[in-house]
């Protein structure tokens, strides 16, 4: 936020960029538009630009936040909020979000992702689906491309494919870089993710999927054949009804599932 506490300067190695415009502050929480009786968790509230506008909205705010240094400056600032406001430091990308979910309720997850962790943290997160009801992130605007990309489209690869599996995602509008302290030199959007209730095209071995799409994209210039090569042969990738001199960002989350549904029952 604006009001920056002397002396605590963003750190490079978190990916720090304090949000501090007002508006877009207002503009993500009306995006998020927390419940009174619902639990939300934030990742890296940072210096707590959002955090003080979803703790007056929520029955509950856990935070995840690495920079320890940060915690004290949170602690204090919200020290009013103490029976609905918990600080857990440590690392978003290992932390076991299921626990802290009470009951059979949904997690509603929020957060400021640096660029140098988004991809692998909302892999960490997919594997939490079922537990929540849906994610809203501030990310890289590239980040957001490559989640929301069609199948042709340059974005498209790994990160969107097995995002589309789990979610229903929905980019919602772009942050300028002068929302920030220091000011980023790219653009950040926001980014709706829903997990789905009954995924819309299950696999039968998800983790042969994320095998099938990880390979695929090995080297994206190459064509399926030769990608895919380690897993099955270019007649097999034929016979499913595949072309196998395509490459992979011609394929559409249904060709990949297709493909490891396939190569699931040939190990049965």
């Amino acid at each position: 936020m604006s009001n920056k506490p002397a002396g605590h300067k963003a750190r490079k190695r978190f990916g720090q960029n304090f949000l501090q415009d007002q508006g877009i502050i207002r503009r993500i929480v009306r995006a998020i538009a927390p419940g009174e009786t619902q639990h939300l968790i934030e990742i890296g509230p940072g210096l707590g630009a959002i955090t003080e506008e979803l703790l007056d909205l929520c029955q509950r705010l856990d935070v995840v936040e690495l920079d320890r240094d940060l915690i004290p400056i949170l602690r204090t600032k919200f020290f009013s909020y103490a029976e609905k406001f918990t600080i857990h430091e440590g690392d978003a990308l290992k932390f076991d979000f299921s626990s802290l979910q009470q009951q059979d309720e949904q997690l509603r997850v929020v957060g400021n992702l640096p660029y140098n962790i988004s991809t692998p943290l909302i892999f960490h997160l997919l594997s939490f689906a079922d537990q929540i009801e849906d994610m809203h992130f501030m990310l890289q605007k590239e980040v957001v491309d490559r989640l929301a990309a069609q199948p042709g489209e340059s974005a498209y690869g790994r990160l969107g494919i097995m995002a589309q599996y789990y979610c229903h995602v929905e980019p919602l509008f772009l942050v300028p870089p002068h929302a920030f302290d220091p000011a980023p030199k790219v653009d950040s959007a926001i980014v709706r993710l829903i997990p789905y209730k009954e995924l819309p095209h299950p696999a039968k071995d998800i983790d042969k999927l994320a095998i099938v799409v990880r390979t695929a994209f090995g080297q994206r210039r190459k064509t399926l054949r030769n990608n895919l090569k380690p897993l099955l042969s270019g007649d097999e990738i034929e016979a499913l009804g595949i072309d196998p001199g395509l490459r992979p960002e011609r394929l559409a989350l249904t060709d990949f599932i297709q493909i490891s549904d396939y190569l699931s029952s040939k190990q049965l």
